[in-house]
């Protein structure tokens, strides 16, 4: 790998760091607009509340999309690395090895969460409202994972944020859900 392609490489992975930690700040403004835990009651009699509704939009599409991210910059960290990357199951593997997931299992959940939020386009507000209570749950997971990757990226590979923009709110967000110090 020339130093150029190098570079670039990094470049490239650091625009994704700073995506994982926009994506964390805007799913958690989002939640921040819902009382939760969602009951099926509440969003039959809210059902025309525009303002809730787009809040719950919003947390399908953030959801995903720093799910999405996540999966991106850890298998481009493992090309950085020289780590095999032929299955993500083994992308996953080498991240549970180093504990920045807590086991594959918690990454499918959320996968299969977010493949749900894609595609279900349920109307019975009781499963509505369980599907966004999963999805509140399974951000935790989802927040650790973010915190733990850019730090592994940061000492392991030199590879930091773009750029500081939304470094703080980050860091205050993520550690609220950290089990260590």
């Amino acid at each position: 790998m020339t130093v150029a392609l190098l570079t670039r490489e990094k470049e490239y992975l650091a625009k994704l760091l700073e995506a994982i930690q926009r994506c964390v700040y805007f799913l958690n403004a989002s939640e921040n607009r819902i009382e939760w835990p969602l009951t099926g009651d509440v969003l039959t009699l809210r059902k025309k509340d525009t303002a809730l509704f787009e809040a719950m939009s919003a947390i399908n599409e953030r959801f995903s999309k720093l799910q999405d991210t996540l999966g991106l910059a850890m298998r481009h960290s493992l090309v950085l690395s020289g780590e095999p990357v032929d299955s993500f199951m083994k992308v996953l593997a080498f991240f549970e090895k180093k504990q920045v997931i807590d086991s594959i299992e918690d990454w499918q959940m959320a996968r299969t969460a977010r493949n749900l939020s894609a595609h279900d386009y349920e109307i019975a507000y009781g499963e509505v409202a369980e599907h966004f209570n999963n999805l509140h749950t399974l951000k935790v997971s989802l927040y650790q994972i973010a915190r733990r990757f850019i730090l592994y990226c940061e000492s392991e590979l030199g590879v930091h944020p773009g750029s500081p923009d939304f470094h703080d709110e980050f860091m205050a967000i993520t550690q609220e859900y950290m089990m260590d110090p």
